[in-house]
């Protein structure tokens, strides 16, 4: 057994961790016949059995848990090498990819990035819209927009600015059910609120109302549903309030409720900020959102 294939321990790390064919091959962009056959590969090349079926799905055996370990150690070598190889790159031309929240993506990010292909037709972008912070570490973003505060090493961060957020109706909501004065006005509302996620609802706490998610007659966690919710008038809602002056149809709702803004930041791995392509991306978006942020 001599020099085994690194995208065939690749391919085995992603089923160990997944328990799945499928799921690890939604991780790692590959298909399932691929994976599949990576591992038989792999266990020819070995010859032992790697995984048997349970009704949980794919469970290693003891030989594949005792490779685990250095097949994990390859691959960070293997992705350390990626990234100082990435960043020594001085071409403009290629692809970045870049991580945002939903809404972000959604609602800020497409007139930026159209003005990008204009300034460099040949930079071809991926844009990640998702809530959960991709891991730049293991490269599944060149570029993250995020709005909380970095915490993980070996990144650099720009702080871009904040986007204040404030509690909007759609003009025919306040129609139907009249605008609230007060904080306790509120509990008398339909108010769009969270399936899963406690942040209103410490929100709520904070200012000395602790509610049960019942108060909130609609609620998701799927931040566009909930704006289009709003602009729809099934209730009141909290949004960036730089998105909500843009939309005639809804009106701000000013009750004395304090909501803290969001931060906006920029986030690449520090080995990639020499990459004169993720570079260029890096400081494209950092001036175009910076000044939208400081219109707001």
């Amino acid at each position: 057994m001599n020099n085994i294939d690194w995208t065939l321990l690749r391919s085995f790390l992603a089923v160990v961790e997944t328990g799945s064919l499928s799921a690890a091959a939604t991780r790692i962009a590959t298909t399932q016949p691929t994976l599949s056959r990576h591992v038989r590969e792999l266990e020819t090349a070995l010859g032992v059995t790697l995984f048997t079926r349970s009704v949980r799905g794919l469970e290693p055996t003891e030989a594949a848990l005792g490779l685990v370990d250095d097949a994990r150690a390859m691959g960070a070598a293997a992705e350390a090498l990626a990234l100082k190889a990435q960043g020594r790159s001085q071409q403009l031309s290629g692809t970045v990819r870049i991580t945002a929240s939903v809404v972000v993506a959604n609602l800020l990010l497409p007139p930026v990035v159209a003005a990008l292909r204009e300034a460099e037709p040949h930079i071809q972008v991926e844009v990640v819209a998702s809530d959960m912070a991709q891991n730049l570490l293991r490269r599944d973003a060149d570029i993250a927009l995020r709005m909380f505060d970095p915490t993980q090493t070996a990144l650099i961060a720009r702080k871009l600015g904040e986007t204040p957020l404030g509690l909007f109706g759609a003009k025919s909501y306040i129609a139907r059910r009249g605008r609230p004065e007060t904080l306790p006005d509120l509990l008398n509302h339909d108010v769009i609120g969270f399936d899963r996620s406690d942040l209103i609802l410490k929100g709520y706490a904070y200012h000395g109302f602790p509610v049960t998610r019942e108060q909130f007659p609609v609620r998701c966690d799927d931040q566009m549903v909930c704006w289009h919710l709003l602009l729809a008038g099934a209730g009141l809602g909290f949004a960036q309030t730089l998105l909500a002056g843009r939309r005639p149809e809804l009106e701000p709702v000013h009750i004395g409720m304090f909501v803290p803004p969001l931060p906006v930041w920029l986030v690449m791995h520090e080995e990639v900020r020499s990459n004169a392509r993720i570079r260029r991306v890096a400081d494209f978006l950092s001036a175009a959102l910076t000044e939208i942020l400081h219109k707001s």
